[in-house]
């Protein structure tokens, strides 16, 4: 993989504009975390080089300052949201999330339920918490949140939310998702602080936009793609630059609550530390881009793989199509076309030519292998072995796997399981190499080459069942799929 971007020194850099910003406020910072601290895989595909747990690495490096509150809005535990990544929902990602924290050294201090009304889910969920041994503290809705300063800098306001007690100098303020009430709660602290003669400020950590490239760089552009469900937008920061004269990028929501954010930490600290959104971030990541031709191209690709997914969706009917057409604004704006993606044309040439759903994956040298259905099995698994052959140097005529092998388990499928469909799945063909890998050495070589699908491009002529797309994520490739389904006339689709 070209590497565009520069880890190490993104670690480095990163910690010391914390630490800056630590000392800045006389030793108390409250950091609201945006964006994935674990997997952050989307910013390892527009910038190649980016580790998805580099900001967990960075955390790490400062573990004795650092303590975590994890914010969750009570409303979403009510309704069982899911993250759609990893189909999860909030409040059990929050039990995945403090696991993490502290399989990693890292310390979490609390839990916070946000826009706390009683109900009864999120009751349920605190009592849970409790049980477990955990701080849990209650955050309540402000009327007039977030435009009347008045009342939101008040007793009645951010006054009747609980006290988080925290002992260390760093608090990193992290959800699940967006609109978990982060910004509040860091706001919150701030007045309670302020009550109790504590000197306390307070930055917000988002990786993207990158304030310090181009409005319209890819980069910044794959981000509007990724948020397009968010109807989020890049734009330059009036503030900065009326501030400072300096053009840097920042998005419409922060740039349109900093006057109402400037009022409150007016009212609570009687100035406002800051004289524009991009002042409040401590971003990093822009210095770091050491190859900008290289982190342009990955994020074209990603922008032409998030346009597939909304299509995909919109056809399962879980989101509009108009998500679809803002990522396809994005797309005429770069002039691209998903043709420049050629898996794409390599599987629906192969798919017309078939009359059957055909795959195809890309390989490192460039080379695009397709797959195509059969009695056996099906295009996602035939294009699998195909390339698993081909990065272990194995004949192309060579079968991994014998009918003899193949049938029993279809049988089994269809006559003992229930299923209507006898190919196997992607992680059924997976086990089955493997157990043959155990007495053959073409399979065992098969088997050996996994590790080398990471990063690699997929397309599918037809949407994928649940369990593939799976199976190809945990394998890392880059999955896109037309928004078609194998048999357009049925209703139902596992």
């Amino acid at each position: 993989m070209k590497i565009g971007f520069d880890n190490d020194r993104y670690l480095k850099i990163q910690s010391e504009r914390i630490h800056e910003r630590i000392s800045q406020f006389g030793g108390k910072l409250y950091l609201e975390f945006g964006g994935k601290l674990f997997d952050d895989y989307h910013a390892s595909r527009v910038l190649p080089g980016f580790h998805p747990d580099s900001k967990i690495t960075m955390l790490k490096e400062l573990k004795d300052e650092a303590e975590i509150v994890i914010v969750i809005n009570a409303s979403d535990i009510e309704k069982n949201k899911v993250r759609g990544d990893l189909g999860i929902t909030y409040d059990m990602d929050v039990l995945r999330l403090i696991d993490a924290f502290t399989s990693n050294g890292l310390f979490v201090g609390s839990v916070v339920l946000t826009r706390f009304a009683e109900q009864p889910a999120a009751v349920a969920y605190e009592r849970k918490l409790k049980k477990l041994g955990l701080k849990t503290y209650r955050h309540y809705s402000i009327a007039g949140y977030p435009s009347d300063v008045s009342l939101i800098v008040s007793e009645e306001g951010l006054g009747k939310n609980d006290y988080i007690e925290t002992t260390r100098p760093l608090v990193v303020v992290t959800a699940p998702g967006p609109g978990s009430g982060k910004m509040a709660t860091c706001l919150s602290q701030l007045y309670h602080e302020n009550k109790r003669g504590i000197k306390a400020g307070y930055a917000k950590f988002e990786t993207f936009p990158v304030w310090n490239i181009p409005l319209n760089h890819p980069v910044n552009l794959a981000y509007e793609a990724a948020t397009a469900d968010l109807d989020d937008v890049n734009m330059i920061d009036p503030w900065h630059l009326e501030a400072y004269n300096e053009t840097t990028i920042n998005y419409n929501r922060d740039v349109e609550i900093f006057p109402v954010l400037r009022a409150i930490f007016e009212s609570i600290q009687g100035t406002c530390p800051y004289k524009s959104p991009t002042d409040m971030g401590v971003n990093m990541v822009g210095f770091s881009i050491c190859d900008s031709d290289i982190c342009a191209k990955a994020s074209k690709d990603e922008i032409i793989r998030r346009y597939y997914t909304a299509r995909c969706e919109a056809r399962k009917g879980n989101q509009s199509e108009l998500i679809a057409d803002r990522i396809s604004v994005i797309m005429k704006k770069l002039l691209l076309d998903p043709s420049e993606r050629p898996v794409i044309c390599a599987a629906n040439t192969k798919a017309a030519q078939t009359g059957n759903p055909a795959a195809a994956i890309q390989m490192e040298d460039g080379t695009v292998i397709t797959g195509k259905t059969s009695m056996l099995l099906g295009a996602s698994s035939a294009m699998l072995l195909n390339s698993l052959k081909y990065m272990g140097g194995i004949e192309d005529e060579v079968k991994l796997l014998s009918p003899e092998m193949i049938s029993p388990i279809m049988k089994l499928k269809v006559d003992h399981l229930g299923s209507k469909n006898s190919l196997l799945h992607l992680n059924e063909l997976l086990i089955l190499l493997s157990v043959a890998s155990l007495s053959d050495e073409n399979a065992r070589k098969a088997i050996e080459q996994l590790p080398k699908l990471k990063g690699l491009e997929v397309h599918s002529s037809v949407i994928l069942s649940q369990i593939d797309a799976g199976v190809f994520k945990q394998l890392g490739v880059n999955l896109t799929c037309e928004p078609d389904y194998e048999n357009n006339n049925s209703l139902y689709h596992s």
